[in-house]
């Protein structure tokens, strides 16, 4: 437990010291919010499906953590090529600890940037239908975090090169976030982009996190939290599995 625990605290403290990082990482948030929220607005309401920004901004903050999260698993590679990597794994400690230590570190940060981007949105004018959802809302925000984060350790566990991962997180992180149903509604959709979604588990994270929200929920809410959970722990399965085997 301490392996984890002094794992997790280097996350924070990383994340606490890189102010660019925390600043540069609030960019593309905020432009979703400004460019879309409120220029596509009126096209959303005259379509008769209400205020914009209200169904935009869960999809937002969902978008932060994805990117947040799993983008934390270049840290591996980062640590493999100077050295730290091999540091930590030869110590006496079990691998499982390493990577869930690791993993709980990623997840923390990008649920801080979850809940950034969520207070910013206060200020652009989202207001939440239901404040005694917040547990729910944060539990999801954990859940997108842990998937995601467990996901970019897995992939980087089996890459050794930052082009590599630059070039599948390129392949994997945009078709995740765009069809997931973050920027337009799930109903009436073709039917091949239908059958996409429902096997994107971040379009139950980002269901569960409107919901919670605003209290409208597609899939409803104990369908999106059982699969977001059964992926979660999966992904972690596979993760903790590809990470004990890395060659040093």
């Amino acid at each position: 437990m301490s392996t984890i625990y002094v794992l997790w605290l280097r996350q924070l403290k990383k994340y606490a010291r890189s102010k660019p990082r925390i600043i540069g990482s609030l960019g593309q948030p905020l432009l979703f919010l400004f460019a879309l929220g409120y220029g596509l607005g009126p096209v959303f309401q005259k379509a008769g499906q209400g205020n914009y920004l209200q169904f935009l901004t869960p999809g937002v903050i969902a978008m932060t953590i994805l990117f947040t999260s799993i983008f934390s698993g270049i840290e591996i590679i980062w640590d493999r090529q100077f050295g730290f990597l091999k540091e930590t794994l030869v110590a006496p400690v079990s691998r499982f600890n390493i990577m869930v230590g690791r993993t709980l570190g990623g997840a923390t940060v990008a649920t801080l940037q979850g809940i950034l981007v969520f207070l910013i949105s206060l200020v652009f004018g989202f207001r939440p239908a239901n404040l005694f959802l917040s547990p729910l809302t944060f539990l999801v925000m954990i859940l997108i975090a842990l998937l995601f984060t467990a996901l970019g350790t897995a992939i980087a566990s089996v890459l050794e090169d930052m082009e590599g991962f630059h070039l599948i997180m390129n392949f994997l992180v945009m078709p995740v976030f765009f069809l997931s149903g973050a920027l337009f509604p799930l109903e009436g959709l073709p039917k091949t982009m239908r059958i996409i979604t429902k096997f994107n588990p971040m379009t139950y994270g980002v269901d569960a996190l409107r919901g919670s929200f605003t209290n409208t929920f597609h899939f409803g809410l104990w369908s999106d939290l059982a699969i977001l959970g059964a992926a979660t722990f999966l992904v972690l399965v596979i993760g903790s599995y590809l990470f004990s085997k890395i060659q040093i």
